[in-house]
Order: structure tokens, then C-alpha cells, then sequence
């Protein structure tokens, strides 16, 4: 039997091919109905540290990984802000408030080939900034939490609703999942942390946490992608034999947060009052 995903493909990729419509509301007065995972206090650290990210036509996810002043450092994936013909992006946060962002390209490049990016944004309002948690210490079958703004969802079971007039209280999800695979070679572009959380297009930037409400992952592949096996090739060329193949493709994949440690500096963890110094215990 076709599981969900497979029936929804098909109308992932027209929504692909028609775009999405400009235009964004600063803020919205209705809440989410998501059925929220059990882990409400990890679903709020998400609400306030993941923000969406707007350019051109195109949207996607982020989570802020530092505050130093007025200024908030945004960690997303490169393919999220690749898209946009001019380095100009809108950033809005957990209050609705929108906010010029910039693409931190030079800063980037010490990620290489890896599917991740920096978008810099100013603001004289207090924002959570993400704790950062040890991947490494991730063993399959723990629990994990994945945030993000879907760009559509499914109104009454079958209908597509685009959500991008929807604002930021509204379009927020939340998923429950767990580990499903850590192999040690990463992916093409990083990918090395499987969960069996659902993710849709429109959600990748935004955090993995793990039970404490750590950022641990960027969400950046959903389930069964298009792409079949070929987007499952290792960075050292290979590709998974047909039995692991069929594991890898029922799960969401993302980036280990351990690819920030080159990048360690200042930070505020969320609800502290004192800057703190961080790094990864886990390089790549």
C-alpha cells in the first residue's frame, strides 16, 4: 500500500511548478491547530528561536544561533536562500515583526559544499537564540523534535492551502520523531542525521532539537525524495545498497549542528541572562 508521502508527490511537485504567491503578513491573531509532539516545553523553545525566511518568490526556514548587540545570526540551508536574484531577504520572527536580512556569503564559505548558510539580520527587540547541543552524543531511537514553516498544508484532507499569507503563529509546525539513522559517512552536503519526523518543502533551515531543546540538526530533505536514490549518494561517492536505500529514503534528513563549531562565538541561550562561549565537541 502507497504510504502518505508517496500519494502526496505528485502534488508536492505541481505546487513546485505554479510558485508561490508574493505577499506576507507581518502578523496573524489566530494560532496554529497543530496537534503539538509530547514534548510541549522543546515545541516552545522552537516557537522562539525558528524564523521564516522570505525572498522573490521563494520562502523557507531558519533558526537564530546568535545575538551579539542588535545584530542575530540565522543558520539555514544554502539551497534555502540560493534562490533569490539579489542578496535581499526578510526575516520574520516569533512576534510577526519583519526584518531586513543579508546572506553572510563570505562568512559561509568556511561550510564548503556543505547545505548550510548565515543570514545576518538587526533589531532592537529581545529574540531566543538556540542552545547548541552535541550531536555526537545522538544514538538511533532517541527522541527529536523538527520546526519549520511549511509553505502549504493540507486543508481538511485534501485541499493544498498555501501558507504564506498565513503569518508566523499560524504556519509555525512542530514534529515528534526519533533518530532513525546516524551513518558514519555524511551524505552529499552534510546530510548525516536520519529522524523519522515529518518535514515539508518550506521547512528546511529550521531546527532539529533533541529532548532538552538543543539544536542538534538543520532540517533539509524530506521523505522520499524525487530524486530517488540518487539523493542518497555518500560524499565519498558511494551510494547505499538497495536494502539501506529503502531505510534512508522513509526518513527526514539533516545537517549536524557540528558544522557550526568552526564558527564558535558569543551567544545568549534562551531565557539566560549572560553570554556564553561555544563550541562542538564533535568536528567533521
Amino acid at each position: 500500500m502507497p504510504n502518505f508521502a508517496t500519494k502526496l508527490r505528485p502534488l508536492i511537485l505541481a505546487l513546485l511548478l505554479g510558485g508561490i504567491a508574493a505577499g506576507f503578513p507581518l502578523e496573524t491573531p489566530t494560532p496554529a491547530v497543530f496537534s503539538q509532539p509530547d514534548g510541549g516545553q522543546v515545541a516552545e523553545i522552537a516557537r522562539r528561536v525558528t524564523v521564516r525566511i522570505f525572498y522573490d518568490l521563494g520562502a523557507g526556514s531558519g533558526v537564530i544561533v546568535k545575538r551579539e548587540g542588535g545584530t542575530y545570526t540565522v543558520l539555514t540551508n544554502r539551497h534555502v536562500v540560493a534562490g533569490s536574484q539579489e542578496n535581499g531577504y526578510t526575516i520574520v520572527t516569533e512576534d510577526g515583526a519583519a526584518h531586513a536580512g543579508k546572506w553572510l556569503r563570505d562568512v559561509g564559505r568556511v561550510f564548503g559544499e556543505v547545505d548550510l548558510a548565515l543570514v545576518e539580520f538587526k533589531s532592537g527587540q529581545s529574540y531566543g537564540v538556540a542552545v547548541l547541543g552535541e550531536w555526537g552524543k545522538l544514538s538511533v531511537g532517541d527522541a527529536v523534535y523538527a520546526a519549520g514553516f511549511p509553505n502549504w498544508q493540507l486543508k481538511n484532507g485534501s485541499e493544498i492551502e498555501k501558507t504564506r499569507e498565513w503569518g508566523v503563529v499560524r504556519a509555525f509546525r512542530v514534529t515528534g520523531g526519533k533518530v532513525g539513522m546516524l551513518p558514519a559517512e555524511p551524505l552529499v552536503e552534510g546530510y548525516q542525521l536520519g529522524y523519522t519526523n515529518d518535514i515539508a518543502q518550506g521547512m528546511s533551515g529550521g531546527p532539529v532539537l533533541d529532548g532538552e531543546g538543543k539544536l542538534v540538526g538543520i532540517n533539509g530533505r524530506s521523505k522520499y525524495p524525487l530524486a530517488g536514490i540518487d539523493a542518497f549518494k555518500f560524499a565519498g561517492g558511494g551510494v547505499p545498497v538497495d536494502e539501506v536505500f529503502l531505510q534512508m529514503e522513509a526518513l527526514s534528513w539533516a545537517i549536524p549542528i557540528s558544522y557550526l563549531g568552526n564558527l564558535a562565538h558569543p551567544r545568549q541561550s534562551v531565557g539566560a541572562g549572560s553570554p556564553e562561549f561555544f563550541g562542538t565537541k564533535r568536528g567533521m
